[in-house]
């Protein structure tokens, strides 16, 4: 075990001397005491600790060769750290003086001190629920786990009709925790509603062994919201049951874990085969470290998932706040955010996390280990953003499952199926809305759902070509059955995503060029000026084909290509109005887009009108 270990439990002890009651005391149910979280370690960095990422390839031998100038002794994180070139050292005197000379070399991508992450603190644990807070919908598919009815959770996000269509087949799921109990193996007991579970090699990083197992609680429960087994007659049910659980034990059984740790997992699950990676973990701030491993993993074509935290302020921790993160808030029973709930600019959607102010019954019931006895199974109640997180990652499992391709169309499907809170596009509480699953099927769907902003623009040119009188009228069947027209308008309003199935796998540069063109025109802004939370104006408005329109005053040929290309723009921002999405970045008022968006469908459809226009003789 990692030597750190020992510095954790001496600083968690010292901290559980000063815990509040509120933090450090939980409610008991059926004689079972809650599960003791005062001992988790919340600083921020390791004193003496620093995490040093070498370009990929740089041996043992040299950096060995540069140690004596820079006066520290660095060695790989782990097994890992001849692929990844992540590296820590410890015991540093000044730390400061110390990074100054390792980033002057030209070997080394990031240099930074050693930080410490973990559980959100807050996370109490109720065990044996004996109430539920409804009764379960017969709506859809019900399973026949007799702890269902307890898990509002569950039909908040429309789970029963969700599983009609897609219960994540195939897909695999790295829970980046504290381990899962997923097997039998030493003092380890799998938890018994996991047996049956699909499970994918792992490994543990705190151990530094393929065996990541759990010995706080945390992750199993974590996982369980995943893909605890169900319809199996026991316990209670998982969102995406058919999925494969990849366990990745990242954070002690304090709780809490290193930079480096986190890192070189997240690059070891895109790596081997995860789709979808959840943290539910955070408070350590900004990493470049693990900054730049989420955002390999998102370029591997994999989507991470974190927690927004439980500080219940306006600002959203780390991993969540990363760029190429989806990043969760909490609501409670009652569809509004949760107090503890952190929440702010980077949010991107929100989730089921429990509010136990209403109740035990109001938590996130699944089955877990009981951290005082590994070998002990138990079912218990969390409520945090940790609990939210798994809910939107095993959405992105049954999108995955129904044909997803990567990233971006997963987190457009689970935005443009989000409800909307406030009539908002999105808000810094909720994101784009509250999850729901079985919207978020549909956004990515197939046939009529597939292909809305489509329908709009055809719409529209039946509108176009009647208020043009007859003479100047081009003629529905001579517009349609031109190719110059039909190209830009499909390309404005769906893009050529059906062609992924052609080109898929591609990486580097050729492979983000073909991602944005799978995109409708619009969506190109995600290449341009990068992944966003918000859509960029520019493109989401007539601007471009507004420029393009003074070409053809000299150039009569490409009116048709030019009128196609503004019809497709007038048919997206008309449906993304309808469907009150997206919000739009540089706005003073939420309010603002909607107006932004319909005014600039009126400008395509009057520069689309007048492409199409016939020329008459004087």
């Amino acid at each position: 075990m990692k030597r750190w270990i020992l510095a954790s439990a001496v600083l968690a002890l010292a901290m559980a001397a000063c815990t509040s009651p509120s933090e450090s005391e939980g409610t008991e149910a059926k004689g079972a005491p809650a599960v003791d979280t005062s001992r988790r370690v919340l600083a921020e960095e390791e004193p003496g600790g620093i995490v040093v990422d070498f370009k990929d390839g740089t041996t043992e031998a040299e950096f060995d060769a540069w140690e004596a100038d820079w006066g520290v002794d660095v060695e790989f994180n782990s097994v890992e750290g001849q692929r990844t070139g992540v590296t820590i050292a410890r015991g540093v005197g000044d730390v400061d003086a110390a990074l100054v000379r390792i980033l002057q070399h030209p070997a080394v991508e990031s240099a930074e001190p050693l930080r410490i992450y973990s559980v959100p603190p807050g996370e109490e644990a109720v065990l044996e629920l004996d109430s539920s807070l409804e009764e379960s919908s017969k709506d859809g598919f019900t399973p026949n786990d007799p702890d269902y009815p307890k898990q509002w959770n569950l039909r908040m996000i429309q789970m029963p009709s969700a599983w009609k269509e897609s219960r994540g087949k195939g897909v695999v799921v790295a829970v980046l925790d504290t381990g899962i109990a997923y097997e039998d193996h030493d003092d380890f007991k799998q938890v018994p509603d996991l047996k049956g579970a699909k499970f994918k090699t792992g490994y543990d990083f705190v151990n530094d062994d393929e065996h990541a197992n759990d010995d706080h609680g945390h992750g199993t429960h974590v996982a369980g919201t995943i893909a605890q087994v169900t319809n199996n007659g026991q316990g209670v049910a998982g969102v995406a049951f058919e999925a494969t659980l990849m366990p990745v034990k990242v954070l002690n059984h304090f709780g809490s874990g290193t930079s480096a740790d986190i890192a070189e997992a997240i690059r070891f699950a895109a790596d081997n085969g995860a789709n979808v990676i959840n943290m539910s973990l955070g408070g350590g701030g900004y990493s470049k470290v693990m900054a730049d491993a989420v955002e390999y993993a998102r370029k591997k074509g994999v989507t991470v998932v974190a927690a927004a935290g439980n500080a219940g302020r306006p600002r959203v921790e780390f991993p969540a706040a990363y760029p190429g993160a989806v990043a969760v808030s909490a609501v409670g029973p009652g569809s509004t955010r949760a107090p503890y709930s952190s929440y702010g600019k980077e949010l991107d959607i929100a989730a089921p996390g429990g509010d136990k102010r209403q109740g035990d019954a109001g938590g996130i019931l699944q089955n877990t280990i009981d951290p005082r006895d590994p070998s002990r199974s138990v079912y218990a109640a969390y409520q945090g953003t940790s609990m939210a997180t798994p809910h939107v990652a095993a959405v992105a499992a049954l999108l995955y499952a129904e044909g997803a391709s990567g990233p971006d169309e997963v987190e457009k499907a689970l935005y443009a199926g989000a409800k909307r809170m406030g009539e908002q596009a999105w808000t810094e509480e909720y994101g784009h809305g509250l999850l729901d699953a079985q919207a978020s099927l549909n956004a990515l769907g197939g046939g009529a759902t597939r292909w809305p902003s489509l329908w709009w623009a055809l719409a529209l040119l039946a509108l176009v070509l009647l208020t043009l009188r007859g003479r100047e009228r081009p003629g529905y069947l001579n517009v349609l059955v031109r190719p110059s027209f039909l190209v830009p308008l499909v390309l404005a309003t769906v893009g050529v995503f059906f062609a992924r199935s052609w080109f898929g796998g591609a990486s580097g540069v050729a492979g983000e060029v073909l991602d944005a063109a799978y995109l409708p025109i619009p969506d190109w802004q995600r290449i341009i000026f990068g992944r966003g939370k918000l859509a960029n104006p520019l493109f989401y408005s007539s601007l471009i084909p507004l420029l393009l329109s003074f070409l053809a005053i000299k150039f009569q040929g490409i009116r048709p290509a030019i009128g196609g290309l503004a019809l497709g723009f007038a048919g997206f921002l008309a449906y993304a109005a309808w469907s009150k999405a997206p919000a739009l970045a540089w706005m003073p008022f939420h309010f603002l887009a909607l107006p932004w968006l319909v005014i600039n469908t009126f400008i395509c459809l009057f520069l689309a009108r007048a492409m199409l226009r016939k020329e008459t003789a004087a």
